[in-house]
Order: structure tokens, then sequence, then C-alpha cells
């Protein structure tokens, strides 16, 4: 054992942990060995002496009033377990081996580890290196849950059978699962593969799991942000994002600076910062918008390039529910604000959090009432909530 603080010291460098935790970790080792050794229903502690380069392993002994019913050996603690009297020490008994010693005082009895038996160190190996994989792996969850919603690149190490691609990314393995990719997306081993960290996990079969992500929106945030030298600097913030991977995503501008163009910054010269961003994401079409704090203003201007009549908010939605707004266009800009396979008000919706219903009117008598108005017809946006749970 007289090496023993050295070889802490080599533990807890080659592990990458703190020296403290790999000595609370012998000690927890220590005291686990001694309740199996000897007897679980004592009380035991452990010390590291670093000046004198030793363990100490003692049991701890309470001392109590004379007549302490726990004594007599016929007390339950509270899971009804019969409490060792071993355990305590009358004050009178206690004052022989120091006066100085008081009702609520400890006596320590110092135990020889060598003399456990052969089995002790087996024991007391296994525990500790118990203690230190548990310390290990809180240590790479805490390291990995600081990079959510941050990007990493990683070399494809396997893909399984469901087509989930598994990404080597430092000291552990990212997982990529097959929704989480961009449609057409393959991969095969030896890629390096651009990704977001989307959650960290513990898993009893597979242990760490870090998930990536291609399809969420903080991965083009994330990208963006690399592109963009006001989005790193915090000048422009993007208030809200909306995706359908590899097809067509809406992010909302904002900045506080009278002197920057939030949506010109994003796009950047000729289009050559979003479209860096965009190749990345194998061509999907990136809508900028400006935000606006005024719901029915944001509403108008996620539904571009379609012009809105009027927008009007039927619903406020309350935590976890999404608020609901009947917006009123001319005939002629109902194709534009729906898109593509209702691309656009499908992302209008996500990016507002609102189910938006669209109420058309004739393009040549904009002053009509809606409601007057026999003929016309609405549009209401299919629920969206589903769709974003899977990009999120």
């Amino acid at each position: 054992m007289d090496k023993i603080i050295d070889i802490l010291d080599s533990i807890a460098y080659e592990k990458g942990l703190k020296i403290n935790d790999v000595e609370e970790a012998l000690k927890e080792a220590l005291i686990n060995t001694a309740k199996k050794m000897v007897d679980h229903t004592l009380t035991f502690d452990a010390g590291i002496d670093r000046e004198n380069k030793k363990l100490e392993l003692f049991q701890k002994v309470e001392v109590v009033e004379n007549d302490d019913k726990r004594l007599s050996g016929e007390e339950l603690d509270e899971y009804e377990n019969v409490i060792n009297p071993e355990n305590f020490i009358t004050l009178e008994e206690a004052k022989e081996i120091d006066t100085d010693l008081e009702i609520g005082d400890f006596v320590d009895y110092d135990l020889e580890f060598e003399n456990m038996g052969r089995n002790a160190a087996t024991i007391l190996h296994n525990n500790f290196e118990y203690k230190l994989q548990r310390f290990i792996e809180e240590n790479l969850v805490s390291k990995y849950k600081d990079k959510i919603g941050k990007i990493i690149n990683g070399s494809v190490t396997r893909v399984d059978r469901q087509e989930n691609t598994f990404v080597e990314i430092g000291e552990v393995r990212g997982m990529l699962p097959r929704k989480s990719r961009i449609k057409g997306e393959v991969f095969k081993v030896g890629d390096v593969v651009k990704a977001v960290v989307k959650s960290v996990n513990i898993d009893k079969t597979n242990g760490l799991v870090v998930e990536i992500s291609r399809t969420s929106p903080r991965f083009l945030e994330a990208l963006l942000a690399l592109e963009v030298p006001e989005l790193k600097d915090e000048r422009v913030e993007i208030e809200a994002s909306a995706r359908i991977p590899g097809s067509r995503a809406k992010i909302a501008l904002s900045t506080t600076e009278a002197q920057i163009d939030p949506i010109g910054s994003v796009v950047g010269v000729k289009g050559v910062r979003i479209g860096a961003v965009s190749q990345e994401l194998h061509g999907e079409n990136i809508d900028c918008v400006e935000y606006s704090p005024v719901p029915e203003m944001f509403i108008a201007r996620a539904l571009s390039p379609a012009i809105i009549s009027t927008v009007k908010i039927d619903k406020v939605g309350e935590e976890g529910e999404r608020s609901k707004a009947t917006v009123t266009i001319p005939s002629d800009q109902k194709s534009k604000a729906i898109g593509k396979a209702g691309l656009n008000i499908r992302l209008a919706s996500m990016l507002t959090k609102t189910d938006i219903e669209l109420v058309e009117i004739e393009s040549k008598a904009p002053s009509i009432s809606v409601k007057d108005n026999a003929e016309a017809a609405e549009e209401k946006t299919a629920d969206t909530a589903s769709l974003e749970a899977l990009f999120k």
C-alpha cells in the first residue's frame, strides 16, 4: 500500500478524472468490501492519508446514553431490520477511552485490510472498477450534454441493419438514426459526417449513447452560426426555425442594432452564406423572414412570398398548446401561401407554432367582408405537431 497515492494519481490522469473522484471511489470500494467481508450491519468509514501514503479503514461506533434502547439489540431501523448493538457504545465506556467524548460522537476502531482474507482484494478491485466506471460515465454525460445543439464531426464506423449510422466522436460513439438522416442520404464506413448533438442518454444495452441528427432545426441554426459572424457574435438572433429536411426551411431573424439588416447578413453577398448552408443540406431551400413580436405580423411574414390581407388570432395557445389564427388572403395569393405540396403553409405553421386557417377572398374586391362572401373557400393547415416531433 506504500505506493497507493502514486497509483491513484496515475489512474486519475489516465482516466481523465479528478483526483477527488478517484479517492472517493476507492473509499466507497473499501467500505463495501468491509461490509462484505466483516459484517454488513456494522458501520465503516475509510480515509486516505496522503502524508503517510496509506489507506485508513475503521469501524465507527456511536456514543449513546447508558440506557439507550439500541444497545439491547431489539430496536428496528426504518426498514424494520434489527439494529446491530455493536454500532453503539455507552457514554460511560466511551469516557474510559477519551474523557472528551460526548453523546453523538464516534469512536473509530482501526481495521487492517490485509487481515480480511484473499477474497478481499478481488472484491475491492471489482468495487473500485465499478465506481470508477460510474464516474467516467457521469463525466462523459456532463461533457456531451454541454454539446447539445452544437455541431460535431465524426467518422462512420458501422451501419446496422436498421440503417442506424454509428459515428466515432472522440471517446464515445454517436448514433445517427435513420429518421435523423436527410432523405436520400447514404453513409458508408469511413465517411465523415457533420451533425448536431440531439440528446445524451445511458442505455443498459449500449451504455452511453450520444444521439446526433441532421434533420433537426438546431442543425440548420448551428450551420448558419458557422457561416454568419453576426449570428456567432449574437448581433443577429434566430428567434425560431422550422424544417422539412431536404426540401425547405424557414428561419425568423431579429436584431437590436438598427444598422444591421438581419436577413441580408444571413443571406450574404449574392447568397454566398446561405448557399453554403443549403449545399450542406443537399440543396434545401432556406427562407429568411424578419421576426416580429406582434403575432399577426409574424404570421403574415411567415407566409411570404404570399401577400396577406388580414390576420386574426382566434385562440392564444397556452403552455403546450398551439395558437389558432384565421388568415384572409386574395385568391391570386392562395397558391403562394400554400406552396408546392403545402410546404409553405406547413412551415409557416411550424415556425409560428400556430394552426393557420386560410380564408380566400376575390382579389378584385379585397374590401368584401369574409362573412358576406358566400363563395369564400377555406384552407386549413394539417396538423403539424407530429411532423415537428420528428425533426426536433
